[in-house]
């Protein structure tokens, strides 16, 4: 199985904003679905069941790293591929996740006894099925992205979003608690193993003679170095405060960190997914990768910023409508976290231009740098309670990205200051719809929650779009060029960033 890398620019451009535009968009309707499902659920749970199951996912997420998707991603950027090969990143994967599913339902009762809670056991024997579906996930994920082919992706993840919201919706509403939500995901993650197994044809038999795969491991190694990294950076806030706040706390705190993580965790890394195989294939095929990191950039903080800096001024009306009374509790939270998380948008979208030029140390020492800042940040946070955390989130996602652009830039033939001046226009639409909010805020205090969401919503949105059209117009043709899987070239004058045809994302 070997693929051309002379493809012509604009058959490339093509793929990409289809592979796009299925992947990013299969997600959205997917998160539709699953918001839909979790805004019932939400009302039928109490923060405490929400509380325990974020303990269970910490611990998941810990042995998660070991999983092996490293060795299956190992695929996309390899110049060729064969049937051994195929099946002994099966055979990996088999091995590190049978062995894990054991490890996690062995460890299930310590992890209940550092918590504090007994339920935590039973939770997390059940939730070792997980791992046995994992194998069946990542490698044909990783066949069909190295073909740059997320039609079937899509659908498959849908259906999978579609069964696991169905099966929350009915555990909560016949009264199962906590259980809704450890159910759910399994019943999500056998639909995709199925689905995404049937549309890659996987029909290969595991290899378990592992001679010959050194290249497999290595490769596959560095990355899951760097996963078990990114898993000490993203689930230390749940650890540290798992034994110091009530699940009552960790539930309010765990949801609000849900309801900011919407987009940084939700439709970047389907967005990702699509840009390391084009990355690659541009690097193999000799181009530049700098102008389209700088373009997928600029579409990234055109919707992440604005989204963060509006959650965090409309934090208050927002819980009040779609979560209930109570809930509310949790908008401070969700309001401090999400002046954060532009930063961590940025971010987290360096990793793939870097691994797309097979330099894996530059991803390895940037995810070193958030298993090191987080933990340490999140420890020093934790004594001052929720509010604490919020305040190390403050202070550790800018610092993070300043290290990571600090390596990532330099590699991929950029400077600092084309970065800056790719993302103002935005930061200036976003300072002039912040204006515009407070001072709306004001006068809207005394009036129904839903109401105040409407009114702050569509006041913030005119004015972002509008500051955006009269300023910088070339940055909305191109976006919008882009969203409609058209040539930014063809819509206008160029800008600087659209010299080149490359992915967004």
């Amino acid at each position: 199985m070997i693929e051309s890398t002379g493809t012509p620019q604009a058959g490339f451009a093509a793929r990409v904003r289809s592979a796009l535009a299925w992947r990013w968009g299969s997600q959205v309707l997917a998160q539709i679905v699953a918001w839909t499902s979790t805004i019932v659920v939400v009302r039928l749970l109490d923060p405490s069941d929400y509380g325990l199951f974020a303990m269970t996912q910490a611990v998941i997420a810990a042995l998660n790293f070991l999983s092996g998707y490293g060795f299956a991603t190992s695929l996309i950027q390899s110049p060729t591929v064969d049937a051994r090969r195929i099946a002994q990143v099966f055979g990996l994967l088999i091995v590190s996740n049978v062995g894990l599913a054991l490890a996690q339902f062995a460890l299930a009762p310590v992890a209940a006894d550092y918590y504090g809670e007994p339920a935590v056991a039973p939770m997390l024997r059940v939730q070792a099925l997980i791992f046995l579906a994992t194998p069946f996930i990542a490698l044909p994920s990783a066949l069909l992205a190295r073909r740059i082919e997320f039609r079937s992706q899509g659908l498959v993840n849908l259906l999978s979003s579609l069964v696991a919201a169905v099966t929350a919706l009915a555990l909560a509403w016949l009264d199962y608690g906590v259980w809704a939500l450890v159910i759910a995901p399994i019943a999500g993650f056998a639909t995709r193993a199925l689905g995404l197994t049937i549309a890659a044809r996987l029909l290969v038999w595991p290899v378990f003679d592992f001679r010959g795969a050194g290249d497999i491991v290595s490769f596959g190694g560095a990355l899951t170095l760097c996963q078990l990294f990114w898993i000490v950076q993203s689930q230390s806030d749940i650890l540290i405060a798992g034994r110091m706040f009530s699940p009552h706390e960790l539930g309010l705190y765990s949801e609000a960190l849900f309801l900011a993580l919407i987009f940084t965790g939700r439709f970047l890394p389907p967005l990702n997914e699509v840009a390391f195989p084009a990355y690659a294939e541009l690097h193999k095929s000799g181009r530049p990768i700098g102008p389209a990191f700088l373009r997928s950039a600029r579409t990234v903080m055109i919707l992440a910023a604005p989204l963060y800096i509006g959650l965090g001024l409309t934090a208050f009306p927002l819980v009040a409508t779609v979560f209930g009374p109570k809930w509310l509790e949790m908008a401070p939270i969700a309001a401090g976290v999400a002046f954060a998380m532009p930063a961590l948008a940025l971010q987290i979208i360096c990793s793939p231009a870097t691994n797309a030029l097979s330099r894996p140390r530059i991803y390895l020492l940037t995810s070193l740098a958030g298993a090191v800042i987080m933990p340490l940040a999140f420890l020093i946070g934790v004594g001052g309670g929720v509010q604490g955390l919020v305040h190390a989130w403050w202070v550790a996602a800018p610092l993070l990205l300043i290290v990571t652009l600090a390596l990532t830039l330099p590699a991929i033939g950029l400077r600092f200051g084309e970065l800056i001046r790719a993302l103002h226009p935005i930061a200036c639409a976003c300072a002039a719809m912040a204006v515009v909010v407070l001072a709306l805020r004001g006068t809207l205090a005394g009036e129904a929650p839903p109401l105040q969401l409407l009114a702050l919503v569509a006041a913030g949105a005119a004015t972002y779009g509008i500051v955006l059209c009269l300023g910088w117009p070339h940055v909305v043709r191109e976006t919008l060029a882009m969203l409609r899987h058209r040539d930014p070239a063809a819509v206008g004058p160029a800008a600087p960033l659209s010299q080149a045809d490359a992915p967004a994302g």
